[in-house]
């Protein structure tokens, strides 16, 4: 009963957020380099020596209390050298309220690759985007259908036959990223236009703000194994909410360890741990957020993340080509 009514409290939330007055946030990965066109349009192309990449992602967000949050994303990206810079494809699909309300979105994105100098590359990029979502009026439950004993076993008096399951619209995003051999820095804007999304009344998308920043350092080498240390930090604001992701990649060899928290400005949200292995041809990636906020005690299990990328082979390219040396998950 009380996992049913927490469900349902979710339900009423996504209602709430596509109504008149609050506006949603975007899905977040925690393996956020993992997922790179979806952190920022201009990383499109900025694959090793350029070559291509398929990339899978797959977060499940509080499965204690029923497959709320679950976000699958699948991604394509490349460096073309007769456009100067990057092509990507990225179709995601979120699923909030157990299916009941869902976002799809399809996103072309396009980066221009420009060389400074031998030492530093400048990427601009930019997104253009088709999104949908669907919202399952028939399996919302209301406050009126609650009895304090028996649970829901009321009819809704609520009018929902004449709402909208379906809204559509085109959304655009950009973004910056520099970088040289051991630095890198970004920055992003998502939902430029701030298209409508609202199912009953106008409600806006906010805009999205991404800032990251981080290095990649070497700490030892025994034979052919180097040791590195990759700080890194993600500031992220939509509307009045706030994030900020800070921590630490250890990489030897082919093995990769992280260790990250997350919190807003007014709590303290989680803890990160990730395991990663790279090799030439893939890397894989599984992360999981441990709850330290106030929803430690509702049981939520925390969230647990998948990461599959796929390197395709391609022709060499010249050494004055900069590959970004930013962290693999």
């Amino acid at each position: 009963m009380i996992n049913k009514i927490m469900r349902s409290l979710v339900l009423v939330s996504a209602f709430i957020l596509m109504g008149n007055t609050a506006n949603a946030q975007d899905p977040a990965f925690s393996q956020f380099y993992s997922n790179p066109l979806y952190l920022n349009p201009a990383f499109a192309g900025a694959t090793p020596n350029g070559c291509p990449r398929a990339v899978l992602n797959y977060r499940d967000q509080w499965p204690g209390i029923g497959r709320t949050y679950v976000t699958y994303s699948a991604s394509y990206d490349g460096h073309v050298d007769a456009l100067g810079g990057g092509l990507g494809l990225i179709i995601a699909q979120d699923k909030s309220g157990s299916g009941n309300l869902n976002t799809l979105h399809a996103s072309l994105l396009y980066s221009y690759h420009l060389e400074v100098n031998r030492e530093f590359a400048v990427k601009a990029g930019f997104e253009a985007s088709y999104r949908t979502l669907n919202l399952d009026w028939t399996n919302l439950t209301f406050g009126d259908m609650i009895d304090p004993t028996y649970g829901f076993i009321y009819e809704t008096q609520e009018d929902i036959p004449n709402n909208a399951q379906n809204v559509s619209f085109p959304d655009f995003s950009a973004g910056l990223l520099g970088y040289s051999e051991n630095f890198f820095a970004g920055f992003a804007v998502h939902h430029l236009t701030q298209p409508d999304q609202g199912f009953i009344s106008v409600s806006s998308l906010p805009r999205k703000f991404t800032a990251h920043i981080g290095g990649n350092f070497p700490l030892s080498r025994y034979k052919n194994n180097v040791t590195t240390i990759s700080p890194n930090f993600l500031y992220q604001k939509q509307q009045d909410f706030q994030q900020f992701n800070y921590g630490v990649y250890i990489n030897r060899g082919p093995i990769v360890g992280g260790l990250w928290t997350r919190n807003s400005i007014k709590n303290f949200d989680s803890f990160i741990v990730m395991f990663g292995l790279v090799q030439e041809a893939f890397k894989f990636g599984y992360s999981y957020d441990i709850t330290v906020s106030n929803l430690k005690n509702s049981n939520t299990l925390g969230a647990h993340e998948l990461s599959f990328t796929m390197f395709m082979p391609c022709r060499s390219r010249s050494k004055s080509f900069n590959t970004i040396s930013c962290p693999q998950f």
